[in-house]
């Protein structure tokens, strides 16, 4: 399973409480699920990178996401490998492979084999553990 970031990110509960809404806060420390078709980023076809919401790490590169009709952004890859940390899941009784952010350990949804090629992966994040940032002009 993937490691820890280069720029390893560390904060109170109290600075994260702070700074991420409660729903962010619930789902990306506390590893809560926002409910399908409500999070933001789910229709988003724009250009852009997505980043971490607590830590604006990049993660996911918008010409890697998919339709999965699953409820939640889905990609077939990670900007990068170290990007993501991923570990397994034995909660909520079923075995999952869970997606972390890697510099600050934020839960950011599932990754599981059922997704298009080149990969076979599909990544279903939360909205809420995303923030979109869009691709400039050239």
């Amino acid at each position: 399973m993937s490691g820890l970031g280069k720029n390893r990110v560390a904060k109170t509960e109290e600075e994260w409480r702070r700074e991420l809404t409660p729903l962010q806060y619930h789902v990306t420390r506390e590893k809560g699920t926002e409910q399908a078709f409500t999070g933001p980023h789910l229709d988003n076809k724009d250009k852009g990178t997505y980043r971490c919401v607590c830590c604006q790490a990049p993660l996911f590169d918008s010409e890697t996401k998919y339709e999965s009709g699953s409820g939640w952004p889905s990609f077939y890859k990670a900007i990068d490998d170290s990007a993501v940390k991923l570990e397994e899941d034995r909660s909520h009784m079923m075995v999952r492979t869970e997606v972390m952010c890697a510099n600050c350990e934020a839960h950011l949804g599932h990754v599981f084999p059922d997704g298009p090629q080149p990969t076979g992966l599909r990544y279903c994040m939360n909205g809420v553990a995303l923030d979109f940032e869009e691709e400039k002009e050239k």
